[in-house]
């Protein structure tokens, strides 16, 4: 099978709440008939981003074309779980024109690229291109770094210095394995946060990426399909932390999910989750709750100390409301603070 004959396949890399599937969502949204396939990956126990994307009122999310893989990594469980889920979707009666995978936000992309030259996947896929959405605000502020300043400083002296902190390694590998970066969230950044966000960035690539700046995850999907770089052929191009590393682990970091009882208002929710953000070590706070005397479903998401949520579709006829939060935070992140705090 030629190059051309393969199906291309763009993944979707990024931290934890950058805005990786709000940013699916918006190219599923203006796919404009083509058949496009999602493959969504989670780390976690509560399948949030296909459960978001599944049922979203947009046309074929319905219909077998979002396929999750809950509870792991994508690109630490290829044999058993990525070639299975390819082979559902390429096996399907009406195949797609083109698959995204959005990875975890602790996933390291360069494995999965590697993936693809498995002989299984190599005839019948390409990476297309590999997209880094960012969480422009955090970085401005040095979110990955505990003294951007020094670390930069003590790299200058030595290129060969190594440093403890797997939050900026992990965002460091997603960028250096992407063909575009998306500065996403730039309506909240005035001009010199902007700067900054592209200044630390650009401060760790070796090599020219294009930064698009974008809002809410709304770009042009032209601008992200269809780049043809073949990245499974250009890995060497691509150098990371963890090159040579087989296989990688995420023992850095863990996840628990906890029943959340009906919320009496979204403001009287969006405090507890505050407070739960603010327990040591919490990266990450992600889920779905009902809200007294309102039919419509809770999104509640975290970041760091940013909280927002909406309402994103009825809860389904038979469907049981039951909130159930997902949170995210380093090893040993203080469970216990938690839990109190999402009890109210």
């Amino acid at each position: 099978m030629s190059t051309l004959a393969k199906v291309p396949c763009t993944i979707v890399t990024g931290f934890l709440g950058a805005g990786k599937t709000t940013l699916v969502r918006h190219v599923l949204e203006q796919a404009n008939g083509a058949r496009i396939a999602v493959l969504v990956n989670e780390f976690g126990d509560v399948g949030f981003d296909g459960a978001f994307l599944e049922g979203c009122g947009i046309e074929g999310c319905d219909e077998g074309r979002v396929v999750e893989l809950p509870n792991g990594c994508i690109c630490c469980t290829v044999a058993d779980d990525f070639v299975p889920a390819l082979d559902q979707l390429l096996g399907s009666d009406n195949p797609p024109d083109h698959i995204l995978i959005e990875t975890s936000g602790l996933a390291l992309p360069k494995p999965l690229v590697q993936a693809f030259n498995w002989p299984q996947i190599r005839s019948r896929v390409t990476v297309d291109g590999v997209i880094a959405v960012v969480d422009g605000p955090a970085v401005a502020a040095g979110f990955f770094a505990d003294d951007p300043q020094a670390l930069a400083a003590q790299r200058a002296q030595d290129q060969a210095v190594d440093h403890d902190n797997p939050l900026e390694e992990v965002f460091e590998d997603q960028i250096l394995c992407a063909d575009l970066i998306l500065l996403n969230k730039a309506d909240l950044m005035d001009a010199a946060g902007k700067a900054q966000a592209r200044a630390e960035i650009s401060g760790h690539l070796p090599r020219a990426v294009k930064i698009v700046e974008t809002a809410h995850g709304v770009v042009e999907p032209a601008l992200l399909l269809g780049l043809n770089a073949a990245v499974e052929n250009d890995l060497d191009a691509r150098k990371t932390h963890h090159d040579g590393e087989e296989p990688h682990d995420h023992d850095d970091f863990e996840s628990i999910a906890l029943p959340v009882a009906e919320a009496a208002s979204p403001e009287e929710l969006a405090a507890r989750v505050a407070r739960a953000a603010e327990a040591d070590g919490v990266l990450r706070i992600k889920g779905f709750v009902p809200v007294a005397g309102k039919p419509m479903r809770l999104v509640v998401q975290g970041v760091g100390r940013r909280i927002s949520h909406h309402f994103d579709r009825p809860w389904a006829a038979g469907e049981a409301r039951e909130g159930r939060l997902v949170v995210i935070g380093l090893k040993d992140f203080d469970k216990d603070a938690v839990a109190r705090a999402l009890a109210g």
